[in-house]
């Protein structure tokens, strides 16, 4: 099993700046891709990036330019820098990590991203 522990959401301003960061440990062996979703009250979740061990990164067109996908493997974790942020990103962040073949899905628990004048 893997366990993934979310940190850095908060409540910001139009056009501030966020840094999620996301910890796993466990069975890391066979984490493939690590990624961010996001779910806003009656929406459903939505992928945000992903990057996997090669490097390859995929992002929604909504994010492309103001959000960034990282990864450290040996710490094992992964980041995401949101910049000018909007109120239609406010939402819920997951963390979420996948083995090859999209086997083994894990989620973390959640950390609430507010932006609001």
């Amino acid at each position: 099993q893997v366990q993934l522990v979310e940190s850095g959401g908060g409540l910001v301003q139009p056009g501030e700046s966020l840094r999620l960061s996301c910890a796993a440990s466990g069975s890391i062996f066979s984490i493939y891709t690590m990624g961010w979703y996001r779910q806003a009250p009656g929406q459903q979740r939505e992928l945000v990036a992903d990057i996997t061990n090669d490097g390859r990164t995929n992002s929604a067109d909504s994010v492309k330019g103001r959000f960034t996908i990282s990864r450290d493997t040996a710490k094992n974790t992964v980041s995401l820098q949101m910049n000018s942020l909007k109120p239609e990103d406010t939402a819920v962040y997951y963390c979420n990590s996948r083995g090859i073949f999209a086997r083994a899905v894990y989620w973390g628990q959640g950390t609430q991203v507010t932006v609001s004048s």
